[in-house]
């Protein structure tokens, strides 16, 4: 299998540690996180993964320039602005809505990253794809080369990241003789479990990867996550994942980038037994699926990959006063 060119971001592999207290305290099944909030990069987490890769594709492209989107307070444009200025590009950031009257300090790092910033003005999420094809047409029309990235990174090529990462976690999970049941991750773009589950059928692994869908339908979920992983697969030249394959949880709650009382309480949980900090937005409600499911009555270990989100825990408004 030959992997696609990368450009080192990432300090790996990432920790995967036991946790033990919070075990005691759900009365479970021995469960495992993946520290992929600890990816070394920026506050980046897990878009620093897919950033070796797309920025890579970059600069073998000859791109000068790169365009990507997503919310004022997103984690994905910070870390990309981050890539950027370390890759020696420039970075256009496009987010919906209206500038903020208190920025998020995601939007402050991706200013301090040298990031320009633009606003669709309109409070739709979808409103950033359209703003991103304006703004590379813009950018070509002004003789710039700008390479394009959808939010959260969520391509067939970003998915290989967490291809790599699913092997890098089989390796850490033989060395200490674990076969989990489930692998939990949040879902929002859905490029994470993509190349989770790629790398989980395209190597035959027996665990199940759960997405804890945070921003979109479940059904939409699925229907991404699949195409995305499929799209890895043509890619990496391994079996490809089936509907059957594909398993996501509505972990919505309120609605997107608001807190769920499950949210808050597991990420509590989390805090007060392991230390974790994890954001009401994403690794909060996806850490609420797994509690869920130990507390069910898993049969075996479970893994629950941490995402990262540091900065939207510290925010106003932030998880710790829901």
């Amino acid at each position: 299998m030959t992997l696609p060119p990368r450009f080192p971001l990432v300090a790996l592999p990432t920790p995967l540690r036991r946790a033990e207290r919070l075990e005691r305290a759900l009365g479970g099944r021995p469960i495992f996180v993946k520290r992929d909030d600890l990816a070394g990069f920026a506050l980046a987490g897990n878009k620093a993964r897919k950033l070796e890769f797309l920025v890579a594709d970059a600069l073998s492209g000859g791109c000068d320039v790169l365009v990507t989107g997503g919310g004022p307070g997103s984690n994905h444009c910070q870390a990309t602005a981050a890539a950027a200025r370390v890759a020696g590009l420039a970075c256009v950031l496009v987010l919906y809505g209206e500038p903020p009257p208190k920025e998020h300090p995601n939007l402050r790092l991706a200013r301090a990253f040298g990031a320009e910033v633009r606003f669709t003005n309109d409070p739709e999420r979808g409103s950033v794809d359209e703003g991103l094809d304006d703004a590379a047409a813009g950018l070509r029309d002004a003789g710039r080369v700008p390479y394009v990235i959808p939010r959260g990174g969520a391509t067939a090529l970003g998915a290989v990241a967490y291809a790599m990462a699913a092997d890098e976690l089989a390796q850490q999970l033989a060395a200490s003789r674990v076969e989990p049941e489930v692998v939990v991750v949040a879902a929002g773009s859905c490029g994470t479990q993509a190349g989770l589950l790629a790398g989980t059928v395209g190597r035959g692994r027996p665990w199940r990867v759960v997405g804890a869908a945070v921003s979109r339908p479940v059904d939409e979920c699925r229907e991404r996550v699949l195409d995305l992983a499929r799209g890895c697969a043509g890619l990496l030249g391994t079996p490809e994942a089936a509907e059957a394959d594909v398993d996501v949880r509505d972990a919505r709650g309120p609605g997107y980038g608001l807190p769920s009382p499950e949210g808050v309480a597991a990420a509590r949980l989390a805090a007060e037994t392991e230390g974790l900090l994890l954001d009401p937005v994403f690794t909060a409600k996806a850490f609420a699926v797994l509690v869920s499911m130990v507390q069910g009555g898993l049969d075996a270990p479970a893994v629950f990959v941490h995402t990262g989100g540091v900065a939207s825990v510290l925010s106003e408004g932030g998880l710790w006063d829901a």
